[in-house]
This record gives structure tokens, C-alpha cells and sequence, in this order.
């Protein structure tokens, strides 16, 4: 004998005063996933192919432009012949040096833009936001004027060192903050390191050092040559590690007692994730100098396209991050050639209209 009788089931069916379609709740148990956690409607693989292209597409277009004469035809006659010329030394010794910088500063700064976000589960915060930057330009001016003389992998380690505690300070100030009020995070995070380039700015007008912290304060390519950007293969390596424990901070991003339940160390993953971030944004401001907003805007865009999972969003933010910097270099170097507008510019102004429509934008329905 059933639960229900016919009887029941028809007046179910016929009570116009009930729902003809399927509750949320329904929705849920029959799916197994609620439609705001159901997959992208855009394939992942669809995405990371087409930022392929698009970046190669890019690269071309990077190595072609800038002020000194240059040929692909010299570069095929020097293959051809397999002899040097000026074309080719130049493509060595400047123009690859100068792409490559391009496509790892932005693949750090997107990567460690997705990983503070997840960290402290805020979607409208970034290195710049949380102080990294600008403690790290601090240690990079205190130990410039302490040991001139230092080596740069020195220099990289006092900035690495200062920008984890400034990231502390900043964790320990919003340590009372409810989670749920998400704008008053990243503004404390304005407010935060806007003391910090401050008391920067102020140690660098006694000591006469403005114009050597204006070089780390304002990202640009212009002086990469080969040997000179080759600490920006560590942000690769790290890069890579954030691919590895991907999965470990998804799992922190959902909530200390998730964490908790499914054996997840909370503190030593966050702390990991901290410490990576600290060290992508110092050697980007060692190398190449301040660039903001990479890693505001990227994360947000892959997010809207392939939901929250790290594992499978990584790639895209990594390929999304490159393109961009890349286009906004090759804006900067043509639109006053042949002189040259610093990327942090170009991507400030082009960052702050994207940022703009992320908070503007009409949410979707889901």
C-alpha cells in the first residue's frame, strides 16, 4: 500500500493553487547541485584554447614593436645562413627578455590575485590592496640604502621578508571584521597601504632616493634586457606549487569548519598561500616595479566564466593575466611612439574601468 493514495495525487496535480514547475529544493535533489554550483556553460578547455591564441597572437605582436629597426626577414636569413646579425641579437638580447617578463609578471600577479582572494575569501582584494606591494618596495628602499652594494637575490629576500608582515598586519587588523562585510576589507587594505607608500615616500625624500623609488613604484619593461628578469622564472615555480595545492585552498575558501571537517590544516595552508603571495609581488617589484589591479580584475573575469573551483579556474587566470599585460604594453609603447607609457598606467586606467563594470554590472539570474 503506498503512502499517498490516488486520490491524494490527483488533487495534488489539480490544486491550481500549487507550483506547475519544480521547487528550487527540487531543483537541487534532482540535479545534485543547486543552479548557482552547476558547471560553466563555457568549457574550460574552450576558454584556456582560445587565451592560447589569443596570447600568441599577442607575443607576435610584442616582438615585433618597438623603436629600434627590426625585420623578420633578417631574423630568417640569420636562421638560414646561421650567422648573427643585428636583427637577431636584438630579438635575444631585448625583445624575447622583454615578452617573456611581460608573460610571467602578469601570470604572478593574476595567480597571487586569485590566491589572497580565496585566502581571506574576498573577491575585491589583491596584493596592492592587502599592503604586499608597498611593504615590499619599503624593504626593497630600506636595504637599496643600508647595502647599496648588496646582491639582488638579498634584495628580493628583505622585500619577501617585509612583504609577509605587512600581509600579517593587514590579516591582524581585519581580524575582527565579520566576514559577510566585504567592503570594508579591501578598504581598510587602501587605507593600509597608503601609509606604507607614505612613510616610503617619506624615507625616500630624506634621503634623496624619489627617483629610485619612482623606478619600483611604476611597473615598466622598458629596461628589461637578458639577465635582468630572470628572477621572474621563481614566480613560475610558485605558480606551479599554487596549481599543486589547489584543491587544499579551495577547501580553506569554503570555511574554517569545511576545513576543519575534511582534515585541512587552516593556518598552515593560509599561511602557505601568504607566504607565496608575498614573495610573486616581491620579486615583480625587484624586477619590473608596482603593477596593479592584475590581480583585482583577472581573478573576477574567470570567476564569472568558470565559477570558483582553483584547480580548474588556475590556468585560465594565468593565460587571461598574460594577454593582458601583454596588451597593455604593446598599448603603452604605440600610442605616443616612439616614446613609451608604462604599463602600470595603461593597465591602471584599463584595470579601474573593468573594476568599475564588475561592481556595476547587474548580477546574472541564476
Amino acid at each position: 500500500m503506498s503512502l499517498f493514495s490516488s486520490r491524494a495525487h490527483a488533487s495534488v496535480k489539480d490544486n491550481p493553487a500549487l507550483p506547475a514547475v519544480p521547487s528550487s529544493w527540487q531543483k537541487k535533489t534532482r540535479n545534485g547541485l543547486s543552479p548557482k554550483h552547476q558547471r560553466a556553460a563555457i568549457p574550460p578547455w574552450l576558454i584556456n584554447t582560445g587565451s592560447l591564441i589569443i596570447m600568441g597572437f599577442l607575443v607576435l605582436l610584442s616582438l615585433s614593436i618597438g623603436v629600434a629597426d627590426f625585420s623578420w626577414a633578417g631574423i630568417f636569413h640569420s636562421i638560414i645562413n646561421h650567422s648573427a646579425n643585428s636583427d637577431s641579437s636584438l630579438l635575444l638580447v631585448s625583445r624575447i627578455p622583454r615578452t617573456i617578463a611581460i608573460i610571467l609578471t602578469g601570470i604572478a600577479m593574476a595567480v597571487a590575485g586569485m590566491i589572497i582572494q580565496v585566502v581571506l575569501k574576498n573577491r575585491f582584494v589583491e596584493p596592492s590592496m592587502v599592503g604586499a606591494t608597498q611593504s615590499a618596495a619599503l624593504g626593497l628602499l630600506v636595504v637599496s640604502l643600508l647595502f647599496p652594494a648588496s646582491a639582488l637575490i638579498v634584495k628580493m629576500g628583505v622585500a619577501t621578508v617585509t612583504a609577509v608582515f605587512g600581509m600579517m598586519l593587514f590579516m591582524l587588523l581585519i581580524h575582527r571584521i565579520p566576514p559577510t562585510d566585504f567592503l570594508m576589507i579591501p578598504l581598510i587594505g587602501i587605507v593600509f597601504g597608503g601609509i606604507i607608500e607614505a612613510v616610503t615616500t617619506f624615507i625616500a625624500y630624506q634621503t634623496e632616493s624619489l627617483q629610485m623609488l619612482s623606478v619600483w613604484q611604476f611597473g615598466d619593461f622598458s629596461v628589461v634586457l637578458a639577465g635582468r628578469y630572470e628572477l621572474l622564472w621563481l614566480t613560475g615555480g610558485l605558480c606551479v606549487l599554487a596549481y599543486i595545492i589547489a584543491d587544499k585552498l579551495t577547501i580553506v575558501g569554503l570555511g574554517d569548519n569545511i576545513a576543519l571537517n575534511l582534515g585541512i590544516s587552516k593556518r598552515q595552508v593560509t599561511w602557505l598561500g601568504v607566504g607565496m603571495v608575498a614573495m610573486m609581488s616581491a620579486i615583480v617589484v625587484v624586477t619590473v616595479g608596482m603593477i596593479p589591479f592584475i590581480g583585482l580584475v583577472v581573478p573576477n573575469i574567470v570567476s564569472r566564466l568558470m565559477g570558483d573551483k582553483l584547480r580548474r579556474s588556475l590556468p585560465a587566470v594565468a593565460l587571461l593575466g598574460a594577454s593582458a599585460v601583454l596588451l597593455c604594453d604593446i598599448i603603452g609603447r604605440s600610442i605616443r611612439y616612439p616614446f613609451e607609457v608604462p604599463v602600470a598606467t595603461v593597465f591602471g586606467v584599463v584595470g579601474t574601468v573593468l573594476f568599475l563594470w564588475l561592481l556595476l554590472r547587474a548580477p546574472s539570474e541564476q
